[in-house]
């Protein structure tokens, strides 16, 4: 089985227990490395994943990957939040980050920039919508070089 469709397939049978934590998972990657693999699994949440979440998720998936028999031998299973700085590679990862302030490295100039951060308002095939402070810009898929999540902390920062 390549690994590609060994990871949808392992997604499939892990949903049901994130869903009954009303959990997402926002990405999930599976490596050899070193003479073992490894699975990492990153879920969210509103109001962003605990260390609880991520114990708990660990051990009923891991139950449920063992008796699917999708995972012939051992593996190491990591668990964890997507992180507050999260680089965006999948589909997957920007709809989930749309609503959240990102920041884009551009191959080509968009609005006349090669660097933008922005609220990311829509995720289509072609392009990503972005709000800027000037209104709403359109980034061609093709343009992003490379973009992260930038951190927005719950609380106001003091003046010091």
């Amino acid at each position: 089985m390549e690994d590609t469709e060994r990871l949808s397939r392992i997604e499939d049978v892990i949903r049901p227990v994130l869903t009954s934590h009303g959990l997402d998972l926002v990405d999930a990657e599976w490596r050899r490395e070193g003479r073992r693999f490894a699975l990492r699994l990153f879920i969210d949440k509103v109001g962003g994943v605990g260390i609880i979440d991520c114990q708990r998720v660990s051990a009923e998936a891991g139950d449920v990957l063992d008796a699917s028999g999708l995972i012939p031998g051992s593996y190491d299973l990591q668990v964890s939040s997507p992180g507050l700085d999260r680089q965006l590679r999948k589909d997957r990862e920007f709809r989930w980050a749309v609503g959240k302030q990102v920041h884009f490295w551009l191959r080509e100039p968009v609005d006349g920039r090669i660097e933008l951060s922005a609220r990311l308002a829509s995720v289509g095939p072609d392009s990503l919508t972005v709000e800027t402070a000037s209104g709403s810009v359109a980034v061609p898929r093709e343009a992003v070089q490379k973009a992260r999540l930038e951190a927005e902390l719950p609380w106001p920062r003091q003046a010091s």
